[in-house]
C-alpha cells in the first residue's frame, strides 16, 4: 500500500483518487479552494423570485461511457449518483447573416439531413465525406493514443498505425487546411473551426487530428445532468469519501519534494512539517507545477503556448426565450476572432478582446426546476478571450472598466444577432480570466493549459512518483479526456496488492 497524496479535488483528481482507493492505496486529497470540482464549478444566485444555479465551466458532457466506466472501476453504478438527459439539438447554430439555424444531433444520418435542409444537398454531401474521415481519426486515437501514456514524439512516432490512419490523421496538416479540403460551404467550415477552441486552440495552427473532436461528440450524443454539471462533482467526493479517500479543502501545496530524482512528499502553505508520500499526483496545471512546485526549466520550456481564455457572463434573464440548451451564434470575420484573442506577438500585435466575437449561450433546461425560478432563465455566455496577464500575448482584465464595457458589448452582440435580453435583465455578473485564475489556479485563466496539439504535457513526471493528470496534460482537456488520463496514470501506478 502507497502513500499517495493528490493535489487538486477537480475531476481529474478525485477521478484517481477514487480508482487508487478502490486498489488499496492510502489516499489523500488537498484542495487550494474551499469546495471540489476544479474548473467544474457552480454559483447560486438568490433573488426574490427564486434561485437561479449556474455551471460556470463544462457544460456538457460527452462520451458517456467513460464515466459508466469510472464508477464501475470504485464498485458502484453511475445512474445511482446521476441523472443524464440526452440533448436534441446539441448545440444550435446561427450563422452569420441570417438563414436557417443547424441543429446538430447524435445521429448521424439525420445530422446530415439536417444539413442538406438547412445548406443545400452539397453541403450534406461534404460533410459525409469529412464524417468518414473523422471516423478513421477518432478509431485511430481511440485505440493508440487515448487511453496509454505519451511521454515524448518517440512515442507518438513508435505506434503502429496503419497507412490510412496516417493518411486521415494528416500530421502536418491544420484543422483549417482539412476543412477548406473537404467542405465547400463556409458555414460549415466555420463550424468545424469552433472545434479547435474545445482544445483552447485556433484553428488555423490546431492539428487536422482535431476532427476527432466533432466525431466524439455527435457519434456518442451531448448529454446534460439534472442539477448541472456540478452534480458530477458531488458524485466524485461521495464515490472518494465511501472508498475512504482522506479531502482537505482550504489546503494549499507549496512545494513537491523530491531529492534523488523521487518524489518524498508535499509541503502546506502554513504547516511546518512535511507530508509524506510514495507517489504524487497533480491535478493542477502543468505550467503551475513545473515553475513553481516542483521548478524544471527544461519541461516548463515546452508550456509556452498557452490557450485561450473565456469571459463569461452570469445572467438572471426575465420570461421564455426559445433558445436551445446550448446555442452558438457565429461571427462574420471568424479570423479576426482569433487574430484578436491570440495576437500576433512576434509581430508586435498585441492580444485584445474580440469586438465581433462568437457567442455560446447555454440556456437553463425548460425541465429542470432545480436551476431557475418559475418563468425565468439563466444565462452562461461564453465568449473566447485572451489569457489574463501583461505579456503582449494577454489582457488586463484587471484593468478598470475593461470588463463592464465588454460586458455590454457583448450584451450589443447577441442584440444584434437577433437576441437582445438588456431589458429583461434580473442581474448580470461577470466572470473574467482573472477571476478563474484566482479561483481555480489556473494560470492566467488559460482554460486547457497549453494549446491543444496532439502532444500534451505527459502523465509521467521527471521525478519518479510523480504524475500529472488534468486538462492541460495527455490526454486533453474535457471532462472525458480528464477523466482518461485518470484512469491512465491509475493504471500505471498500478494496485496495492
Amino acid at each position: 500500500m502507497a502513500r499517495i497524496v493528490v493535489i487538486g479535488a477537480g475531476v481529474g483528481g478525485l477521478a484517481t483518487a477514487a480508482r487508487l482507493a478502490v486498489t488499496g492505496h492510502q489516499v489523500t486529497v488537498f484542495e487550494r479552494a474551499d469546495t471540489v470540482g476544479g474548473k467544474l464549478g457552480r454559483y447560486v444566485h438568490d433573488t426574490p423570485a427564486g434561485a437561479y444555479h449556474f455551471d460556470t465551466g463544462p457544460s456538457l458532457l460527452t462520451l458517456p461511457e467513460i464515466f459508466h466506466d469510472l464508477f464501475e472501476a470504485t464498485g458502484a453504478k453511475l445512474d445511482e449518483y446521476l441523472d443524464l438527459a440526452p440533448l436534441d439539438p446539441i448545440v444550435r447554430h446561427v450563422f452569420p447573416g441570417g438563414g436557417p439555424v443547424l441543429d446538430s444531433c447524435a445521429d448521424p444520418a439525420e445530422f446530415t439531413a439536417r444539413i442538406g435542409a438547412a445548406l443545400g444537398d452539397r453541403a450534406a454531401a461534404d460533410w459525409q465525406r469529412l464524417w468518414r474521415r473523422a471516423a478513421r481519426v477518432w478509431e485511430a486515437s481511440h485505440r493508440d493514443i487515448l487511453r496509454r501514456t505519451i511521454d515524448s514524439p518517440r512515442d507518438l512516432a513508435a505506434l503502429a498505425w496503419r497507412l490510412g490512419d496516417l493518411a486521415a490523421i494528416g500530421p502536418g496538416r491544420t484543422l483549417r487546411g482539412l476543412g477548406r479540403r473537404h467542405l465547400t460551404d463556409p458555414r460549415l467550415r466555420m463550424l468545424l473551426d469552433r472545434y479547435a477552441t474545445y482544445t483552447g486552440a485556433d484553428p488555423r495552427r490546431a492539428p487536422a487530428a482535431l476532427v476527432a473532436v466533432p466525431y466524439a461528440e455527435l457519434a456518442f450524443g451531448g448529454w446534460y445532468l439534472r442539477g448541472g454539471l456540478g452534480t458530477l462533482a458531488d458524485a466524485l467526493l461521495s464515490r472518494c469519501l465511501d472508498l475512504g479517500v482522506v479531502v482537505r479543502t482550504g489546503a494549499t501545496v507549496t512545494r513537491i519534494d523530491a531529492a534523488g530524482g523521487r518524489v518524498h512528499g508535499v509541503r502546506l502553505a502554513g504547516v511546518a512539517a512535511p507530508v509524506p508520500a510514495d507517489v504524487v499526483v497533480a491535478n493542477v496545471d502543468a505550467l503551475t507545477v513545473y515553475r513553481d512546485l516542483l521548478p524544471s526549466p527544461r519541461r516548463l520550456g515546452g508550456l509556452t503556448d498557452r490557450s485561450l481564455a473565456g469571459f463569461v457572463l452570469l445572467l438572471g434573464v426575465r420570461g421564455d426565450t426559445g433558445l436551445a440548451h446550448h446555442n452558438v451564434f457565429f461571427p462574420r470575420d471568424y479570423d479576426a476572432e482569433f487574430d484578436a484573442v491570440f495576437g500576433d506577438p512576434g509581430r508586435g500585435i498585441r492580444a485584445r478582446p474580440a469586438m465581433d466575437p462568437t457567442v455560446f449561450v447555454t440556456v437553463t433546461v425548460a425541465d429542470d426546476p432545480m436551476v431557475r425560478p418559475d418563468g425565468h432563465e439563466a444565462w452562461f455566455v461564453l465568449v473566447n478571450a485572451a489569457r489574463h496577464g501583461t505579456a503582449a500575448g494577454a489582457v488586463d482584465w484587471r484593468r478598470p472598466g475593461l470588463a463592464e464595457a465588454y460586458a455590454d458589448r457583448i450584451l450589443d452582440v447577441l442584440a444584434e444577432r437577433g437576441v437582445d435580453v438588456r431589458d429583461r435583465l434580473v442581474f448580470r455578473e461577470i466572470r473574467t480570466p482573472a477571476d478563474l485564475d484566482a479561483a481555480t489556479g489556473a494560470p492566467g485563466g488559460a482554460i486547457y493549459g497549453t494549446a491543444g496539439g496532439l502532444l500534451r504535457p505527459a502523465n509521467r513526471g521527471p521525478a519518479h512518483g510523480l504524475w500529472l493528470v488534468g486538462g492541460s496534460s495527455h490526454p486533453g482537456g474535457g471532462l472525458p479526456m480528464v477523466t482518461l488520463s485518470a484512469q491512465i496514470v491509475a493504471e500505471e501506478i498500478g494496485p496495492a496488492w
